[in-house]
């Protein structure tokens, strides 16, 4: 095996991977270096394996309305082991094929941990490796706050690997990662409880969207507390008690999980060696080309602290090779009016400006739009679920500048509506599409 690479990536997930194959297509010599199983978080502790679980805590709610539509249905409780095998196994094959497509490419994959030796050199498990140019896309991992007992609770990893399901849970954070365990305990029936620092779920989200969820949740049967801030955490004979700063107590629980961000996979890199800057934090800035401060060096994907979402780093990495080994100048990530969904019950789906963000931006030239409706699928029963949706436009032509959806099937519908924004879509553009009826989507263009 070569010890001198054109391209040497390091981080064997979805960004690195696209990366590297994208270059392999244009000549390169390149290889990725990876310590754990190909796919990095995404394929194995994350999007993949926590879409198969937001499918069985789906598949919950839609045996829930089965009544409604004629059907006699008895279910006879849930097999977390049984789902939790078929899932591993899933992810597994996965791996493989993440493999497979490596040595389709004639990508060399390295296993074991880079360290930085010099601004053109990696140590490989004891092996040195030259390349001209080198990407870090290490990614990240969930974070634990620095408080005793911290490690008594599980973070979204820790989600993965347990063989049974828990009957009590407390989710500790705010953020998509929270809520979207916390509708998946729930969903299988686990007592839940969310509790958060500040007074809402999904800050950073349009406010329509975080009280729409909020309310959907507690209606769910999820426990909901703001103001917590955590202290420490204790095990007692009946389970896990959360204690906040203010002195109130929540639990006992048999799992608690850590919800509250995450840190980027950078520690144990020595990238001072290679005289690549980092953060505070340890995130690595880049600027629109994916360019460290150091020339031949490059950052990609949740390591940048930008957009932590797979497809970003996917488009990124490929955009990135595209410009460095496929002659297109200048081609690079356009971070704007990236679409993103919350995997909640029901989904969210937004892309473009918050209304509090575009009313800074834009000031008084804002229109907003909204609808409320209950979908067509609760219409035979008694138990209802809203859907809430709102469009944000600016200027005079109204162009549309912000799109949130909240019920079923956003997740799926919002796609196309991205697409429509970035080529420039105004209002009139939506209310000149003529509707698909009867659905969840048509809303989005009848908005008066």
């Amino acid at each position: 095996m070569s010890d001198k690479f054109d391209l040497l990536v390091i981080g064997g997930g979805s960004g690195g991977l696209a990366h590297a194959q994208r270059a392999t297509e244009y000549g390169a010599n390149a290889a990725v270096v990876e310590h754990g199983p190909l796919g990095g978080t995404c394929v194995n502790v994350g999007c993949v394996p926590k879409k198969v679980m937001w499918y069985a805590a789906h598949y919950a709610h839609q045996l829930k309305h089965a009544k409604d539509y004629g059907y006699d249905v008895a279910v006879d409780g849930h097999d977390w082991s049984a789902l939790k095998a078929s899932r591993d196994a899933y992810v597994a094959r996965l791996n493989g094929i993440y493999g497979n497509n490596l040595d389709k490419r004639g990508v060399t994959l390295l296993e074991g941990h880079a360290r930085f030796i010099d601004a053109h050199t990696v140590d490989v498990s004891g092996t040195a490796y030259t390349a001209e140019r080198i990407v870090i896309a290490t990614g990240g991992q969930p974070s634990v706050p620095d408080v005793p007992g911290a490690e008594l609770g599980i973070t979204s990893d820790g989600f993965f690997e347990l063989p049974e399901q828990p009957r009590r849970v407390l989710v500790v954070g705010s953020g998509y990662v929270a809520v979207e365990l916390a509708g998946i305990f729930r969903g299988l029936g686990s007592e839940t409880r969310v509790v958060v620092r500040k007074d809402s779920v999904l800050r950073s989200f349009d406010t329509m969207l975080s009280s729409a969820l909020m309310e959907t949740m507690q209606k769910s049967g999820i426990e909901l507390d703001t103001g917590v801030v955590p202290a420490s955490v204790r095990k007692t004979d009946d389970g896990l008690i959360l204690t906040a700063e203010d002195g109130r107590d929540f639990g006992p629980v048999d799992a608690l999980i850590w919800a509250v961000g995450r840190s980027p996979n950078t520690a144990t890199l020595d990238a001072d060696k290679a005289g690549v800057a980092m953060d505070e934090s340890g995130f690595i800035p880049t600027d629109d080309l994916q360019q460290t401060n150091v020339e031949h060096i490059f950052a990609l994907g949740d390591v940048t602290g930008r957009a932590a979402l797979t497809p970003v780093a996917i488009a990124a990495g490929r955009r990135l090779a595209d410009r460095l080994y496929g002659g297109m100048e200048g081609r690079h990530l356009d971070y704007q009016l990236i679409p993103t969904v919350i995997f909640s019950h029901p989904t969210i789906g937004t892309v473009g400006m918050t209304e509090a963000q575009a009313r800074n931006a834009f000031g008084d030239d804002v229109k907003i739009y909204s609808s409320g409706f209950t979908p067509m699928f609760y219409a035979l029963g008694q138990d209802k679920q809203r859907s809430v949706m709102k469009l944000i436009t600016a200027g005079s032509e109204e162009r549309v500048v912000g799109c949130h959806l909240f019920g079923e099937g956003a997740d799926e519908m919002l796609q196309g509506f991205a697409v429509a924004m970035r080529m420039g879509a105004t209002k009139k553009d939506f209310d000149d599409t003529v509707a698909i009826h009867p659905t969840n989507a048509e809303e989005v263009v009848t908005m008066r």
